[in-house]
């Protein structure tokens, strides 16, 4: 199936850009663009895209907003933030919106595909090390647990607690498994019922509720 890719950007030097090397992709079509996060909201409840590639700096609504926007709208809408530095506070505050990940703008084509397919395919576009460098960072944002996510907390039970844990910390579903002694089956199906029992999109929301709930301290 053909993925179909929404470009939001004030830029139009990488509308294009982005257009250009993702149509030369095979089974990826971009579909359209915004210039700005309120046309980007728009856009999507006309196109139906199955992945949006979202810069957070745009006018009228930024990236942070427009994401809020359209996850609320459809809890199965995939955001992939673009930005130009992969420690911008602004990331973290996207993914709380409900970004499947990010991308650095001057990511290669294949990197810049890759990421389009693996966001499609309902992943978190956030390598184990990323994840923990990026919510490390800027979980500093939130000085206090969260009520929400401190209530949430007592659904999961002792190994659904420590495998949340291990998520934050940066760890495959390889890596939790080697370190508790399970199966790799086993831990995929402990993630699958965080995510609903918690009610979050994929493991990168995971990792920001963990550290939100101070489950894990950033250091």
């Amino acid at each position: 199936m053909t993925i179909r890719v929404l470009i939001a950007d004030d830029q139009a030097m990488v509308r294009e850009g982005f257009s250009v090397l993702l149509n030369a992709m095979p089974g990826i079509e971009v579909i359209g663009e915004a210039v700005n996060g309120r046309e980007a909201v728009a856009q999507v409840d006309a196109l139906r895209p199955d992945v949006v590639l979202m810069d957070i700096r745009m006018p009228e609504l930024n990236g942070i907003e427009a994401t809020r926007e359209i996850v609320a709208a459809d809890g199965e809408a995939k955001v992939l933030v673009l930005t130009t530095f992969d420690l911008d506070e602004y990331v973290y505050q996207a993914l709380r919106a409900g970004a499947s990940g990010f991308l650095l703008k001057d990511a290669s084509a294949r990197r810049l595909a890759d990421g389009v397919r693996v966001v499609a395919a309902g992943e978190a576009l956030l390598a184990p090390t990323v994840t923990r460098r990026l919510i490390t960072e800027f979980s500093r944002i939130s000085t206090a647990p969260r009520t929400p996510a401190l209530t949430r907390i007592g659904d999961l039970t002792e190994r659904e607690t420590e495998v949340l844990v291990l998520i934050a910390q940066g760890l495959s579903n390889a890596e939790i498994a080697a370190q508790l002694v399970v199966a790799e089956s086993t831990i995929k199906t402990h993630v699958s019922r965080i995510l609903v029992k918690l009610g979050l999109r994929d493991r990168t929301q995971a990792a920001v509720f963990a550290y939100e709930a101070r489950l894990v301290t950033p250091g």
